[in-house]
């Protein structure tokens, strides 16, 4: 008889795990300068914008939109040759419905924020935009992502290229240059995303592989962005306006995603075998940045009431007081989603197992009968 050999299913290393953590932790520091006031009509940041307080807090919160890119890149490099199951996407409409149910019930019940018919509607549904709320633009992408993933499984390598480069003029030529403008649409700058990731993965190449080259690369980006935060404050300040981040103000700007490419090169080659614990807090991110960026409410209630960030700005302990806010909120929040995962996600997706073996079949017939009254051809 011969001998069965049972595997463990192989687990994921932990470089791009990190990478996810330190995205996170980059957004929740930009929501910190720009979701408090600081950077506000009347703020105190734009009163004096190049007085080291302001520009330590400027440069704190100057890679959130780079961090977008670098977590959607992410998503589109080990996607673009995953098996996109409705299991999947259920799974995070799940975790974004519970907190957007769950947290505005608490404000509600506490009386911090009044029961209103638009409120609850906006709680119960997971998008109502797709022009600026991250969650909502990235559940809409992942519903494209098994479709995407047809197309770019079936191009070659020079149908890629051109299509990358054409997407790339549209949105980052268009959206970087003064004299031009284009009209942000995430869910499909994150397809343009998912392209330059699903590129890389598809077709390896020897400059993709060098760590030290994308690790320098990197560093040299960090730095042009930084001296472009300091550059704009200066001349913002001597035309009167607010525009320190204004090569770095959106995730199709030039330097926004030269640096998420590079960078998410620079740890894709990291040599970091499986960590468990990386990898755990790494599956909670998406949990950190829905909890603590939920709503208007919550912006007012963490960064205004709790935190007072714009009344902590003249004390001396203001750096401290940024660094270890930001710390503890995706320590909290972190600590928060695991426990939803152990506790409710688990069990769920227990009972969806059951109930999709049952339902599945029916739903494929019903699909088949159908397309074929309506002589639609193609396989479910």
């Amino acid at each position: 008889m011969s001998e069965i050999v049972l595997t463990k299913p192989k687990q994921r290393d932990s470089n791009l795990e990190l990478f996810r953590i330190i995205t996170m932790f980059l957004i929740v520091a930009h929501h910190y300068v720009v979701n408090s006031g600081l950077t506000g009509v009347g703020g105190p940041i734009y009163s004096d914008p190049l007085s080291l307080r302001s520009l330590f807090l400027l440069l704190l919160g100057a890679w959130g939109k780079i961090g977008i890119n670098c977590f959607v890149l992410i998503s589109g490099y080990f996607m673009c040759k995953s098996n996109i199951t409705a299991k999947k996407f259920v799974k995070l409409l799940g975790e974004v419905v519970f907190y957007r149910i769950l947290i505005y019930v608490i404000f509600w019940v506490s009386g911090y924020e009044p029961f209103t018919l638009m409120g609850f509607v906006q709680a119960i549904l997971p998008f109502m935009t797709v022009a600026h709320n991250f969650t909502g633009t990235y559940l809409l992408f992942f519903l494209c992502i098994p479709f995407l993933n047809v197309l770019v499984n079936h191009m070659n390598e020079r149908q890629h290229i051109r299509l990358l480069l054409l997407s790339l003029f549209i949105y980052v030529f268009f959206g970087t240059l003064p004299l031009f403008s284009v009209t942000m649409n995430y869910v499909s700058w994150y397809i343009v995303l998912y392209f330059i990731a699903s590129y890389i993965r598809l077709y390896p190449k020897k400059l993709f592989e060098n760590t030290r080259f994308w690790g320098l690369m990197t560093l040299l980006c960090v730095l042009l962005s930084a001296a472009s935060v300091v550059g704009c404050a200066f001349v913002g300040m001597k035309l009167g306006r607010q525009m320190a981040y204004w090569l770095v103000t959106d995730s199709n700007t030039f330097l926004a995603v030269l640096t998420g490419v590079c960078s998410f090169l620079f740890f894709k080659n990291l040599k970091l075998k499986y960590s468990p614990i990386i990898n755990a807090i790494s599956a909670t991110t998406f949990g950190v940045l829905l909890i603590h960026a939920h709503s208007a409410t919550m912006r007012k209630w963490l960064w205004v009431d709790i935190l007072d960030n714009v009344g902590t700005y003249g004390s001396a302990w203001m750096p401290l007081h940024a660094i270890g806010s930001v710390i503890v909120i995706f320590a909290v929040c972190s600590v928060i989603d695991m426990c939803r995962i152990r506790l409710i996600e688990a069990p769920c997706l227990k009972l969806w197992d059951k109930w999709f073996e049952k339902i599945a079949p029916k739903w494929t017939a019903f699909e088949n009968k159908l397309c074929d009254k309506l002589n639609i051809g193609g396989k479910s």
